[in-house]
């Protein structure tokens, strides 16, 4: 009972510091986006047109306003779920994000998949396998994945896999086919990361004493390997994966782009292209405040594996 009365201490604090940290996200996307040089204005209604005309859309918009009154209609608008309108699009950018955002999710997911099928069995191949061939040869493929960049991997696989070979489609999102490209050119960089994390989490977890208990027992191999070092050997990995949760999202700026994607990240490049400063907000936002949450649930998540930390 007292134990679990500290987990649920420990959850409340996580979720107490979560409150400063969105406001600080939201506080520092506005001002930003508002120290952006240019006119969003000037630039929806060309060179030509009239001040009276730049003014009257300025009002509308409400860009005539000081800052600090935006900032205030700004966070009502969040609190209710209003985001403004994209000048551009002439739609509710609540609604624009929300229709693009499972999408940049979906990718981010796969390629978290795809990283983890790629990392955890070749980090305890390696681990297993400590100054072998097989530890060597993984140690140069994660080696050559850390250092090639998605942006250029991405356009590699489109010409060979797509082009040349015929195999998957070049972009798009219409079935599952179109995600096996961008999920790999996110999840290959995040594979070598965790490759070495899980590589290195397992050796320390395989020389410690009760692995050579439960090998003294005449336990097999494989249920020592698999049930007692990995799960223990995981634990840092998840703080890893949540970590890099951030950094998939931002990839997929690139990475959408790259094969048409209709994700958040290729809204938030038009929205920069077009100095869309109400859109890009949305967007910048709902990337911050996902990565925020997703710390949140690994804390939650590190807690349930590691009940240590609860205390």
């Amino acid at each position: 009972m007292a134990q679990s009365h500290r987990a649920l201490r420990a959850l409340l604090l996580r979720l107490l510091y979560t409150v400063p940290v969105v406001w600080l996200v939201v506080s520092v996307v506005f001002l930003l986006i508002h120290l952006v040089p240019g006119d969003p204005i000037q630039q929806m209604l060309g060179d030509g047109a009239r001040p009276a005309d730049i003014s009257a859309l300025r009002h509308v918009y409400g860009l005539d306003l000081p800052l600090h009154t935006q900032y205030l209609h700004y966070w009502r608008g969040v609190l209710h779920g209003d985001l403004g309108q994209s000048l551009r699009l002439k739609d509710s950018v609540t609604h624009l994000v929300l229709s693009r955002y499972p999408y940049t999710v979906e990718l981010t997911v796969a390629a978290l998949i795809v990283a983890l099928a790629l990392a955890v069995p070749a980090g305890i191949a390696s681990a297993t396998h400590r100054d072998r061939w097989q530890d060597r040869a993984l140690s140069v493929i994660s080696l050559f994945g850390l250092s090639f960049p998605g942006f250029a991997l991405g356009p590699i696989l489109v010409l060979l896999v797509s082009i040349r070979l015929g195999w998957l489609p070049v972009s798009g999102a219409d079935s599952p086919a179109h995600l096996v490209l961008p999920a790999t050119t996110m999840g290959s960089a995040l594979a070598a990361i965790l490759t070495r994390m899980v590589r290195t989490a397992m050796l320390e977890e395989l020389g410690q004493d009760y692995i050579r208990t439960a090998r003294a027992k005449g336990l097999p191999e494989r249920t020592v390997v698999y049930r007692h070092a990995l799960r223990n050997a995981l634990i840092p990995v998840i703080t890893l994966v949540g970590l890099q949760f951030g950094a998939l999202l931002a990839g997929a700026i690139v990475t959408e782009k790259i094969f048409s994607w209709p994700g958040i990240g290729r809204l938030t490049v038009d929205a920069i292209s077009n100095r869309d400063y109400a859109l890009l907000q949305g967007c910048i936002l709902a990337v911050g405040v996902t990565y925020v949450l997703v710390n949140l649930a690994t804390d939650v998540l590190y807690l349930l594996v590691n009940p240590r930390i609860r205390g």
